[in-house]
This record gives structure tokens, sequence and C-alpha cells, in this order.
């Protein structure tokens, strides 16, 4: 746990990042089973070309479980980058990644960036 300015507790694995529409949850553990994903790029843009990535690759390690991505921070931090947003600092931990999806009566899809 870590003190914020308000002096209440928060608890690290609640932390929520948002990185336009790729979404970054802090967590206690990757899954058993999960397998090693060669890479640093977090999210493809299918519009622009743009990529949710790493920026410095040698620092983490993704991992894939069914279709859930995952990200070991090996390294005191790192940052993750983007054509179009700010970059964000993320602290060495581990890390679920996925798509912000939007309702359409036929089903939830994916936001495209």
């Amino acid at each position: 746990m870590l003190n914020n300015s308000k002096n209440f507790q928060v608890n690290q694995a609640s932390v929520l990042y948002r990185h336009g529409d790729v979404l970054i949850e802090r967590i206690a553990s990757i899954p058993d089973g999960a397998q090693k994903r060669v890479g640093a790029t977090l999210a493809h843009g299918e519009v622009t070309g743009h990529s949710h990535r790493i920026q410095q690759p040698n620092a983490v390690q993704l991992w894939v479980h069914g279709s859930e991505l995952f990200l070991e921070v090996k390294q005191a931090g790192t940052t993750l980058v983007h054509e179009e947003h700010r970059a964000i600092e993320l602290a060495q931990g581990l890390y679920r990644v996925w798509r912000q999806r939007e309702y359409r009566p036929d089903a939830y899809v994916e936001v495209e960036d």
C-alpha cells in the first residue's frame, strides 16, 4: 500500500491507467500458464498506424494468456508512448492490458485508434 497526499491508503493493485483506447491495470500476479510474447507493443492503431509501445523494450516482458495481454515491467520504471498521447511512466510491477470497448447493438467491439 502507498499513501497519497490526502493521507488515506490506496491499494497499488487497483491502480488503473488510460492511454487513449488502451487500459492498463496494476495486478498482483500474471495467470499461471501465460506465455511469453516477443516485443514491446501493447496495441497497434488500425486507423492511424500509430502504436502504444514501451519506449525501453528491454525493460519489459509481454505475456499472453488466452486473449488477454499482460505486461511485466522488470526495471525501476519505463515509459509508455504513442504519437497522439502524453507519455505515461509505469513503475516496476505487473499489469493487465486491454483495449477499450464500445457497445453496438449487435456486439461489443474494441475502439479503433
